[in-house]
């Protein structure tokens, strides 16, 4: 990022330090890990920390509804992936196991601001591991992917990159974004019935239809026209890119609402190559 670009991260992090209670920021790093919550505010995050080198850069995950970061470092399989790619593997935290996203079905029932929230674990992830946020991208599963577009739309030009995993905006699409993603690479179930590809709705809400989001996010830079890519066996995946290198992913595979530990390392592959600075 440019010196500028960093300066505007930074007013914001601090902003959302305030917002989140700056006093509990985040506890020591020898006193929370995988098996504990690190403070935030009212809000907390686990990390697992490669066993021998300093990490090189981070995977933040949110987790699906009702899920927990407890829960997500039970993924023995994302936390070894991360270690063996010299990363550290973030789990956040929502609000009583929910992410409040914008046109959710809790609507503002839901408490959590969430662009605060994650400024402010950025924020700790630098301070207190020495990750910078360019060196780290943000991934998550169902509404926790929901949460992903959200934040890519807000703060696309802070993180190296999105991976949301079936999951979309709440309807409608946002007319624009205030940033473009960095990069952005979306995975999608074919035969997905919970995040179906045309959505669906859910008490007074719906979620929207990928497509949409997808055409949104076209229209927000000069995207090269769609190229297929290689995805492996069973992934369909096809590649955008825009004149500043801004890449833009989406691979289908044929199955329902999941999601494989090979999307992270494709995703890390793209945002965090191992030979990059």
């Amino acid at each position: 990022m440019s010196s500028s670009s960093k300066a505007t991260v930074s007013s914001v992090a601090l902003v959302a330090l305030a917002v989140c209670g700056a006093a509990t920021l985040a506890a020591p790093a020898n006193a929370c890990g995988r098996e504990s919550d690190c403070a935030l505010g009212e809000r907390s995050f686990r990390i697992a920390l490669p066993d021998n080198d300093p990490p090189r850069g981070a995977i933040v995950y949110a987790h699906g509804h009702l899920g927990s970061a407890e829960g997500a470092m039970r993924n023995d399989a994302l936390v070894e992936l991360a270690q063996d790619l010299n990363l550290a593997f973030v789990a956040a935290q929502g609000m009583d196991g929910m992410w409040n996203t914008p046109n959710n079905p809790g609507g503002d029932t839901r408490r959590g601001d969430e662009l605060a929230y994650f400024d402010a674990l950025a924020s700790a992830l630098e301070a207190d591991y020495g990750i910078p946020s360019e060196r780290t991208f943000v991934s998550g599963f169902s509404s926790g992917a929901m949460l992903v577009w959200n934040l890519a739309c807000e703060r696309g030009d802070v993180y190296a990159g999105f991976a949301p995993l079936s999951g979309t905006f709440w309807a409608p699409v946002p007319d624009t974004c205030p940033t473009i993603p960095n990069g952005m690479m979306h995975f999608h179930g074919t035969e997905d019935k919970i995040v179906p590809m045309e959505g669906r709705a859910i008490r007074d809400s719906r979620q929207s239809d990928i497509a949409d989001a997808f055409i949104m996010l076209e229209n927000l830079s000069d995207y090269s026209e769609l190229e297929k890519a290689d995805g492996g066996d069973d992934l369909t995946c096809s590649h955008r890119e825009d004149s500043a290198g801004r890449t833009f992913d989406v691979c289908y595979f044929p199955g329902g609402h999941s999601f494989r530990t090979e999307f992270f390392e494709m995703a890390a592959e793209a945002f965090l190559p191992r030979n990059s600075p």
